[in-house]
């Protein structure tokens, strides 16, 4: 065990945080500390890292541990330059080496009994040096800051003049050098390209401490961690696996709780309904049996319903219209900054139906393509065609499309005059602004409230061709996971920019790699994607992309093709078109528990109703609201039919 949390409690003003949470972790072990926005995940980090304090309960690290911690915010003011920051996190290695020369000096005059003591010193020395790496500490340098995206010509950077994400990269630079103990880290890939990620990937994995790690990147989770700790309700849940087997799990103790709750919820009605009969009869033996009916089902030991669908965002996307077949296209397109060419000649296609996912390097344009392909920007040269009745609904990553001085109601309304108060107020209540929230203002929101907000605007705007830039950015993993059920049942067109490569692998049909010398086109999800591009396979398709600039090394692999073989593609098609019934069959299961709680939150408030003694004299409205309670009880009757039938399949 290198660290142990004990039944941690902590509370803001009258709102309790977490409560009760226990975990351990293992030494070299690497977990995942998962949950909603606002859960309390980075609270609990601070518990641990002693920045905050907890209200009960005790974090135990292991006698001697050492600690690194990467926070979301790095206010670093360092002149140093960047490789001297790494310098300084090497520093004992560095002192040992220094020493080890000093003895090899010594020992080259000395003589008798003080030669002995140096060679003793040096042979423990150098022993210790050896067992520390100490020999590789420049390459350790190079390597970790070229992984995670510095070029050689940036090491002499002065730290203070660097962006937040780039001083992001330093602090994590210094925290994977130090290599202490156990490494919190928490949203590690918020500012890493793909490469970088792959390689963060790779050095935690094998890295000999323990990791904890705060993540929305379920890929990077899935390659990475073996234990995921959940806090959900301020309550903490350890599941042994991968995220992906967490995910399984925790599907399949919900299902299996919601069932027990609804068959539960049909044994109490049907025994009232046979107790109201018993009673109804109105004979000694009957009321006794009646009574005894009631006795036990008052002893009835009550299944909680499973924390679901309220505090879920709600997105539905549908185009108003249906646009052509041809939605967009683009001919030998250009775009320079500074006389820095981003991209030259580029050609591609898009029909109607696809999800189309635009990957590559930081700095290959890909913002700058959305950007001109939305009109935001213009091209140096080229030409671009929309299809037939396409219209555009553009999610901006920078959320450079909402006014910071609008309130949140507000921003909807001038978007969309026409919606009545009470559509909008419904509106921003499906993305969980209710109540006084929505007079909040744009410019005091934090980025994932700034995000379901654009999104909102996205779903009124009814448009058949949805252009995104980086839509998963601070959302969490419940949110991405509804956003990648609406685009699936989303019967337009998408075309993104995201470095979330689960997001890609669950939604992308086509995937477009951009680099300076072109695009190429992988007619599949990241898997297949990454697959082929390891292979070395580039696929070039006439309907859709591939133009590098004439005589590149791109152009001569385009035009050999080398794509994989049929039966491999008819096996990616088979296990997408499995994959699409799978998620329909779960979008499905999750509108029916939504109209399941629905029907029963309206019974509740008709029964409420029909008690006010004001209604009671009003016969009409009794015998309405006894209609409307009779309706949406066969209706339940039916939903949890239903409920079974998905949950079997």
């Amino acid at each position: 065990m290198i660290l142990a949390c004990q039944k941690i409690t902590k509370a803001f003003g009258g709102d309790t945080i977490l409560q009760d949470i226990n975990f351990i972790i293992n030494e070299g072990e690497k977990a995942a500390l998962i949950g909603i926005n606002g859960a309390g995940k980075t609270t609990l980090l601070k518990i641990i890292t002693g920045e905050y304090e907890a209200d009960s309960g005790e974090v135990v690290l292991q006698r001697g541990a050492t600690m690194g911690y990467l926070s979301q915010v790095i206010d670093v003011t360092s002149r140093r330059t960047i490789y001297e920051e790494m310098l300084d996190a090497k520093k004992d290695i560095i002192e040992m080496e220094q020493k080890i020369h000093t003895l090899e000096q010594d020992i080259s005059r000395l003589s008798g009994e003080k030669l002995e003591n140096a060679m003793e010193s040096y042979s423990l020395l150098t022993d210790r040096f050896e067992k520390s790496n100490g020999y590789a500490w420049k390459s350790e340098i190079v390597g970790v800051l070229k992984g995670l995206g510095f070029t050689e010509a940036e090491f002499d950077t002065p730290i203070h003049t660097l962006s937040g994400g780039q001083k992001t990269r330093v602090a994590l630079s210094r925290i994977l050098l130090t290599q202490p103990d156990i490494i919190l880290l928490d949203e590690p890939t918020n500012h890493l390209d793909m490469d970088a990620i792959r390689w963060l990937e790779t050095f935690l994995s094998n890295y000999r401490g323990a990791v904890l790690i705060v993540s929305h990147d379920r890929y990077f989770l899935d390659r990475v961690v073996s234990k995921v700790i959940e806090i959900e309700a301020g309550k903490s849940q350890t599941f042994l696996g991968s995220y992906s087997q967490y995910a399984e799990k925790k599907k399949a103790q919900r299902d299996a709780q919601m069932k027990l709750y609804l068959n539960q919820q049909q044994e109490i009605r049907h025994q009232e309904d046979v107790i109201t009969k018993l009673r109804s009869f109105n004979r000694e033996k009957s009321i006794r049996r009646a009574e005894s009916r009631e006795k036990m089902l008052n002893k009835m030991e009550l299944v909680d319903k499973p924390v679901v669908l309220n505090s879920r965002m709600r997105i539905s996307l549908e185009p108003e219209v249906i646009s052509g077949n041809d939605v967009l296209t683009i001919e030998n397109l250009s775009k320079s900054f500074e006389n820095k060419p981003l991209f030259r000649n580029l050609n591609l296609s898009i029909h109607r139906g696809e999800v189309v996912g635009l990957l590559g390097a930081n700095g290959t344009g890909k913002t700058t393509l959305l950007k001109i392909i939305n009109r935001h920007l213009r091209p140096d040269s080229g030409k671009i065609h929309y299809g037939a009745k396409v219209s555009i609904g553009y999610y901006d990553q920078e959320q450079h499309v909402l006014n910071d001085e609008n309130t949140i109601f507000d921003e909807i309304s001038d978007a969309y005059p026409k919606l009545t108060n009470t559509r909008i107020r419904n509106v921003l209540a499906a993305f969980l602004f209710t109540g006084d929230r929505v007079f909040q203002k744009i410019g005091t929101l934090s980025g994932g409230e700034k995000g379901r907000v654009s999104l909102a605007k996205l779903m009124l705007s009814n448009a058949n061709f949805l252009i995104l830039d980086e839509p998963t950015n601070h959302l969490d993993i419940q949110s991405r996971e509804i956003l990648e059920d609406a685009i699936n049942d989303y019967e337009g067109t998408v075309f993104y920019v995201s470095h979330d490569r689960y997001f890609i692998n669950q939604t992308a049909t086509r995937i477009l790699d951009l680099s300076p010398d072109g695009i190429v086109n992988y007619k599949g999800n990241y898997t297949y994607y990454l697959e082929q591009k390891e292979a070395g396979n580039i696929e070039a398709d006439s309907d859709s992309v591939l133009s590098p600039p004439a005589g590149s090394d791109e152009t001569a692999a385009s035009s050999a093709g080398n794509p994989s073989s049929g039966s491999s593609k008819e096996d990616w098609k088979r296990s997408r078109e499995e994959a699409a019934r799978q998620r329909k069959r779960a979008n499905e299961l999750k509108k029916t528990e939504a109209e399941i709680s629905r029907l029963e939150e309206e019974n509740e408030t008709i029964k409420n109703e029909m008690n006010d003694p004001e209604i009671g004299s009003n016969v009409s409205r009794l015998m309405e609201l006894s209609r409307q309670y009779e309706e949406n009880e066969e209706a339940l009757l039916e939903l949890y039919e239903k409920w079974e039938e998905l949950s079997e399949e």
